[in-house]
């Protein structure tokens, strides 16, 4: 009998210590905000998925900067879960984002919908600092510049001082740092930004985050930050983690895939081959999971969320998904660049449906799990 109690006490002590370490982030020092979020989305993944938009607050189809507004708002009454923002031209001192949208601006939207209990991600398409072009300049391989050692080490530097700057900003009620579901270098096994798989070897890649990484949380002191390792669409589990920095580097594991076409069974097919080779690796690393980056551009098809997108990712334990942002006509596209439904947009009445999948966490029902505290 005694046995028996020593060896339960022992598996006890093993579960505990596994779900422990499948809550724990890489950053020992994470704001008590931080391991909260990050301990509650894992809990809610097992049964729950968190609907996200770029952009989201600041601009939709047809209108810009219009306080509370919000293009999924006008569609459901309610606004997202997670609210995606990218701070690309912070490097350059700029006052506005890529897309046009005021850091000022950018900072108050993201307190609003924290303090509404929504989920913040910011990615990162910064130019290319060896030739000084855009985040799709790839004519230099600039990723060993900004090594320790190379030509645009200190300039990468100052960078990163100007992002941290900016997200030490980023503050809730009471002077709380706002966590930040932290997303560089993104759709790094793609061949389109200076990042990409083409433009540098797996070795100098990880050591770019690595470096970029420990310098935001150990120089810089930003302890809100759960980082979000990203690829593009991948085949294998090999290719996946071929540029993979290490467990102690990553919070969250994920992927970008768009619809480009009708064939929607493909694009089904594609998202869960991806969701089961990266919910593998999530699952024996202790990671949380997301699908970072979804849509097909001006949602033509008018079931396209609950007979695409929910099929594509039922049976999945992921804690997002993140739509792209409702631009309206691209003058340099020529074309409308859109990835939500909007009021009379074709999908309306079919994202209304998906709304109302309980499974499916918009803000309201969100906002009632109080995230940011610990039970």
């Amino acid at each position: 009998m005694k046995i028996n109690k020593i060896v339960f006490f022992i598996v006890c002590l093993f579960s505990i210590g596994k779900v422990a370490h499948a809550q724990s982030l890489t950053d020992k020092y994470a704001t008590k905000e931080t391991i909260a979020l990050y301990k509650n989305l894992h809990r809610l993944a097992k049964t729950h998925v968190l609907f996200g938009h770029q952009d989201d607050l600041a601009y939709g189809v047809g209108w810009k900067y219009i306080a509370d507004k919000s293009d999924i708002k006008d569609v459901v009454n309610d606004y997202p879960a997670v609210y995606g923002w990218d701070i690309a031209r912070i490097e350059l001192d700029s006052t506005k984002n890529i897309d046009g949208v005021p850091f000022a601006k950018m900072r108050k939207y993201i307190q609003d919908g924290y303090q509404r209990g929504g989920v913040i991600t910011l990615s990162w398409h910064f130019d290319n600092p060896l030739s000084g072009g855009s985040a799709w300049d790839t004519t230099k391989n600039a990723v060993a510049s900004i090594l320790p050692g190379g030509e645009k080490h200190e300039l990468y530097k100052t960078w990163l001082d100007k992002a941290a700057k900016f997200m030490h900003t980023l503050k809730g009620s009471k002077g709380e740092a706002i966590p930040i579901l932290f997303r560089p270098f993104h759709e790094l096994s793609g061949n389109w930004f200076w990042w990409g798989k083409n433009h540098c070897s797996p070795e100098d890649l990880k050591k770019a985050w690595q470096f970029t990484i420990n310098y935001l949380k150990n120089d810089k002191k930003l302890h809100n930050l759960i980082i979000v390792y990203n690829t593009n669409g991948i085949k294998t589990e090999q290719e996946f983690l071929e540029r993979y920095p290490g467990d102690d580097l990553v919070d969250v594991v994920s992927f970008d895939l768009y619809q480009f076409n009708d064939n929607k069974n493909a694009f089904i097919n594609a998202v869960r081959d991806n969701l089961t080779i990266i919910n593998k690796i999530a699952k024996e690393r202790n990671k949380l999971l997301a699908f970072a980056e979804t849509g097909y551009e001006a949602v033509p098809d008018p079931k396209w969320w609950t007979e695409t997108l929910q099929p594509a990712i039922k049976g999945f334990p992921l804690s997002y998904v993140l739509v792209w942002r409702n631009a309206g006509y691209s003058q340099s596209m020529k074309k409308m660049h859109y990835y939500a439904p909007f009021k009379t947009q074709i999908s309306e009445a079919d994202f209304q449906k998906f709304y109302r999948n309980k499974n499916v966490l918009f803000e309201k029902s969100l906002g009632k799990k109080k995230i940011y505290q610990t039970n």
